[in-house]
């Protein structure tokens, strides 16, 4: 848990911070050779020029480990710095990392162990000290102490700050890839829709037309020709749409967006699928003009239930309605005749109902879509029509 809040240091990182540590032993280790009486024992003497320096050297070498354990190196560095005034850096310096973890509990006993291990230089060192120093020396190491505390405890909690921060970029930029991957997806959903849009209704009337081609031998030559002229022209007018939905996929600045189409196309639809060989019938009592929206929606609606019918139902007879009044709402209809004659379907690419579902959704209609008793079938949309300004005052 510690390793995951105390970052990994590089190799001159830990360097520096031992240097540090060495550099910092060293006014003590000096005024402890001041504080020396001359002529000192022997023993003091030899301790203090090579069991103090090696005793330190052994500490800052166990800070190598204070990441991985960081209570007992601190521990052993603080006890060991009773002994060796040169490792006292390398005590402040266990004492500030453990203090950026922020244990109150550990902070606090590594704390009194330095302060009291301080003591025992007293001990090992006779120095000579005016009256009254023992309560000036502890108050200085608790000073030094209390210092390398603090310092730990601001690094620690701008390591929490840090890593904080980095959280939230990564948790932000998680729900930016979403939400790209989101748009994405309904982005590869409206594309399927146009394709089926701008294809299904073409290719069925081809598909129609190629059937009546199949299974009727009476036809005349001129009906014949009919039927392969509307078959090139469907297929014709289908790649052109097709070239404009992928040159704006493209994202060609150069080639326009393909008009949209509109309410005043739809008897166009319907020329077009008696062109093709449907026996369609259509009746409009709209007042008003539709704003492009439930324009566009309405065109949609009667193209994908002629297209349906020249699918299942080529021979039938289709009946179109559309009528309403601004104000109010838009009805349209679309019903077939049972089929007289059993042809085989084309592929079905299943975006057409749903996409025009989900398009009648969005402009806060209902669409209903049912076999009939008699074996025909019948597709409903009923669109608001709210009335604008401009409608009202015409």
């Amino acid at each position: 848990m510690d390793n995951d809040v105390t970052p990994r240091l590089g190799g001159w990182q830990q360097t520096g911070r031992l240097v540090a540590a060495a550099a910092l032993g060293i006014p003590f280790w000096l005024s402890t050779a001041a504080g020396l009486q001359p002529g000192c024992a022997a023993d003091t003497c030899s301790w203090f020029v090579t069991g103090d320096p090696l005793v330190a050297l052994g500490c800052l070498t166990a800070l190598l480990w204070r990441r991985r354990f960081p209570l007992a190196v601190a521990l052993a560095v603080a006890v060991a710095s009773g002994a060796s005034t040169l490792a006292i850096g390398a005590a402040l310096l266990a004492l500030c990392s453990i203090s950026a973890l922020r244990r109150p509990v550990r902070i606090a006993v590594v704390a009194l162990v330095y302060v009291a291990a301080a003591q025992l230089t007293l001990v090992i060192y006779p120095v000579e000290s005016p009256p009254g120093a023992l309560w000036l020396q502890l108050a200085l190491t608790t000073l030094s102490a209390g210092t390398a505390v603090a310092i730990g405890v601001a690094i620690g909690a701008r390591r929490v700050e840090v890593r904080s921060l980095r959280e939230r970029a990564e948790s932000a930029e998680r729900e930016q890839t979403a939400r790209a991957a989101h748009v994405r997806a309904l982005e590869r959903n409206r594309i399927a829709r146009e394709m089926h849009d701008v294809l299904a209704h073409r290719i069925s009337l081809v598909a129609m037309q190629a059937g009546v081609l199949d299974h009727r031998r009476d036809l005349t030559a001129e009906e014949n020709h009919t039927l392969v002229r509307g078959i090139a022209e469907g297929s014709h007018q289908a790649l052109e749409e097709l070239r404009d939905v992928l040159g704006v996929l493209r994202a060609d600045p150069g080639h326009p967006e393909p008009p949209q189409p509109s309410f005043d196309r739809v008897p166009d639809l319907v020329v077009d699928a008696r062109t093709s060989g449907l026996d369609v019938t259509l009746t409009t009592a709209v007042t008003g003009e539709p704003h492009d929206v439930i324009g566009r929606t309405c065109y949609r609606v009667v193209q994908e239930g002629l297209t349906n019918a020249a699918k299942h139902a080529p021979d039938a007879r289709v009946r179109v309605t559309v009528e309403g009044a601004a104000g109010n709402e838009l009805n349209v209809r679309v019903s077939n005749s049972p089929a007289t004659t059993t042809t085989a379907r084309p592929p079905a690419s299943g975006f057409g109902l749903l996409g025009l579902a989900e398009r009648i959704t969005l402009a806060g209609g209902e669409l209903s879509h049912h076999p009939t008793p008699g074996g025909g079938y019948v597709l409903t949309a009923r669109l608001p029509w709210p009335r604008h300004d401009h409608e009202g005052r015409s």
